[in-house]
């Protein structure tokens, strides 16, 4: 892939976002392949398309772009919090490739995607309503938490101006395609534990390690008073994807 920015696309914008959207829209169009099925590229939507702004031909996939300059921070700025819970639990809800690059190099320095199947409500966080001064007074906002997502669910094409290899990705986004048929109100549980997994630094652990997360647990489930045995029904549906391998006796190891 070239890292470049086509810098002479936005030599007559003035306006800075504006500038950000056309250089890595444009950067996408000329480097992006589709990482769930392959394909060499992907083509972008008409502009100010509502929901998306690229689509793979071959597999019918949508992709939404959000790039920064500098790093991205554990949350990113969205749009309408309640148009937001409406596409990530619809039929039709993007996969979101983030971008960051350098503007004073013009060069993109990460790259990657985070599939649909991971975005649950729980991971929006709604922002206070605009005050009644506003021009759009009550408009409430809403960020998006990448931190409540699996260490999984991150998936990079382009780590720190380092390319990663096609299969590589290919791979790691068919890891966890057992996802994508889940029902969105059970998902949550499983990318819960997901991330309790992530937190064991072993490579093999136990029960008891999980165990250990259930306080955490509850508090995101307030509702659920048997959260031990839910811990183990969640690490049967893991076990049986071949996300963990079960080595008998309480043990299970990372796969």
């Amino acid at each position: 892939m070239d890292l470049a920015l086509n810098y002479s696309l936005i030599e007559n914008y003035k306006n800075n976002s504006q500038k950000a959207r056309i250089l890595t829209e444009d950067w996408v169009k000329r480097n992006a392949f589709c990482p769930i099925c392959g394909k060499a590229n992907i083509n972008k939507f008409e502009n100010n398309k509502p929901v998306s702004d690229f689509y793979c031909e071959r597999c019918k996939e949508i992709f939404e772009l959000k790039s920064k300059n500098g790093n991205f921070s554990n949350i990113i700025n969205d749009g309408a919090y309640s148009t937001m819970i409406e596409r990530i639990t619809s039929n039709t809800n993007p996969d979101f490739f983030f971008l960051t690059y350098n503007i004073k190099k013009y060069i993109v320095e990460n790259f990657l995607i985070i599939p649909k199947y991971f975005f649950t409500p729980n991971i929006i966080l709604k922002r206070k309503p605009l005050a009644p001064t506003a021009k759009r007074a009550g408009w409430i906002g809403c960020n998006i938490n990448l931190s409540s997502i699996p260490n999984d669910g991150k998936i990079f094409i382009i780590k720190q101006c380092r390319e990663i290899p096609k299969k590589d990705v290919i791979s790691k986004m068919q890891k966890n395609i057992f996802l994508k048929n889940s029902e969105v109100s059970l998902r949550g549980w499983i990318l819960d534990i997901m991330r309790c997994i992530d937190e064991i630094k072993k490579e093999e652990f136990t029960l008891l390690d999980i165990y250990k997360f259930e306080e955490y647990l509850h508090i995101l489930h307030p509702n659920n008073n048997n959260i031990q045995a839910k811990i183990r029904q969640q690490l049967q549906i893991l076990r049986d994807n071949n996300y963990i391998e079960f080595l008998g006796k309480g043990k299970y190891r990372k796969v």
